[in-house]
């Protein structure tokens, strides 16, 4: 029985259009691919090994015959693009409707509990960039302690507020009394805490950031291990993304090396369960601002830790890197696409130049890690494990 898995989220490393990104608006969406064309070819030669470049085209990274794991791609089963909806279905969920979305801002029942509650005023209330919203509004909220709400295209509340205007907890616990008011109809997918520092026309978002979600519909792979009597590790947006259900320790990042350090560290110690890593830098850096150099460069970094992540691999671990949807940096939209993601399987226990080829659900790769540690089998998913175990008979 495999002991550990490293389940690893390149947060928005999409692979391509997925056959309705049309409805999406996504059509042509391919993050590494295209990033890899904007920068003139990509470096990653471990990922290369796994065999990344046997999935989609992606210039610099050849195909191989000699793929050292296992490869392939997943389409998301649930209607939507968005990070909630990505994350519940590697872990079994798949969801049967899109979470709400407010392309014009959020309506005044919405609004004016959340101002009689939170006895602030709002500013904004409409789809903003993130950074763009706080050059915008930001001098106005420092003068008058309005709070900074915006959306986007995905399932989002957004608070943005200075932090020497609202303290960092205080700002945790306005988002906690939005989270109260957005049920039902308006049950967005996350309210989400954006909280930034400097002085006019130098203001940046900190890492500070928390996402108050909405909690699974039901058990989910985390639950089940637990159950089992194993441990989760949850590094990065883990723990927000399903509201703490499941996981039995939470490691908070400060971007992406800082998730590869802490998931080095938690392999040193943790003997059997699941570390569940998200490396967030790929879409709130770089995807959501267009930026396709800091993406690539982003990719080339994680590129040159994954030696050290490998090397940590012990007999009984599965290593899987994978995606939650795509950002494509190059397309004219700064929102999420709608792409297959990425499926990189490694251990010595797995199989070399195993061709997953395309899996109909995210929660394939969930059913897989629940039948690799032998959990209760998860709702929705088919394991693959039978076809990319080696025979140790």
């Amino acid at each position: 029985m495999i002991q550990r898995v490293m389940l690893i989220v390149l947060d928005s490393v999409g692979v391509g259009e997925m056959p309705d990104a049309a409805v999406y608006g996504d059509e042509g969406s391919n993050t590494i691919g295209n990033v890899a064309k904007a920068v003139g070819g990509l470096e990653l030669p471990n990922m290369q090994k796994l065999g990344i470049g046997n999935i989609t085209d992606i210039i610099g990274v050849p195909t191989t015959k000699q793929a050292v794991g296992a490869y392939g791609k997943a389409a998301e089963k649930s209607p939507g693009e968005d990070t909630t909806t990505g994350h519940w279905e590697l872990a079994g969920v798949v969801s049967a409707r899109p979470f709400p979305v407010y392309p014009d801002g959020f309506p005044p029942e919405v609004m004016d509990e959340f101002e009689k509650r939170t006895g602030l005023k709002v500013l904004g209330n409409k789809v903003a960039s993130g950074t763009e919203i706080i050059k915008e509004l930001g001098d106005e909220h420092v003068k008058t302690k309005k709070l900074i709400v915006y959306t986007s295209a995905d399932s989002v509340f957004q608070i943005a507020a200075h932090e020497e205007v609202i303290p960092v907890k205080k700002l945790y616990g306005i988002c906690s009394i939005a989270r109260e008011i957005l049920q039902g109809e308006h049950a967005v997918a996350r309210v989400i805490a954006r909280p930034f520092i400097g002085k006019s026309g130098e203001y940046v978002r900190t890492y500070n950031r928390a996402d108050f979600s909405l909690k699974p519909p039901h058990d989910t792979l985390l639950d089940h291990v637990v159950k089992a009597g194993m441990e989760v590790i949850g590094i990065g947006k883990i723990w927000d993304i399903f509201a703490g259900q499941g996981i039995t320790k939470t490691l908070h990042t400060e971007g992406n090396m800082d998730g590869v350090n802490k998931t080095l560290e938690v392999m040193e110690k943790l003997e059997n369960g699941l570390v569940f890593t998200n490396l967030v830098d790929y879409d709130m850096l770089y995807g959501h601002r267009n930026d396709s150099v800091g993406y690539a460069r982003a990719l080339e970094e994680f590129d040159r830790r994954l030696p050290e992540i490998i090397s940590k691999l012990k007999e009984d671990d599965v290593l899987v890197i994978t995606a939650d949807h795509g950002c494509d940096p190059t397309t004219k939209s700064t929102d999420h696409s709608r792409e297959y993601v990425p499926v990189l399987v490694y251990g010595d226990r797995i199989k070399p130049a195993t061709n997953l080829g395309t899996l109909s659900s995210f929660s394939d790769i969930g059913q897989t890690v629940a039948d690799w540690l032998d959990c209760e089998k998860l709702k929705n998913g088919t394991s693959f494990k039978h076809f990319v175990m080696k025979d140790l008979r």
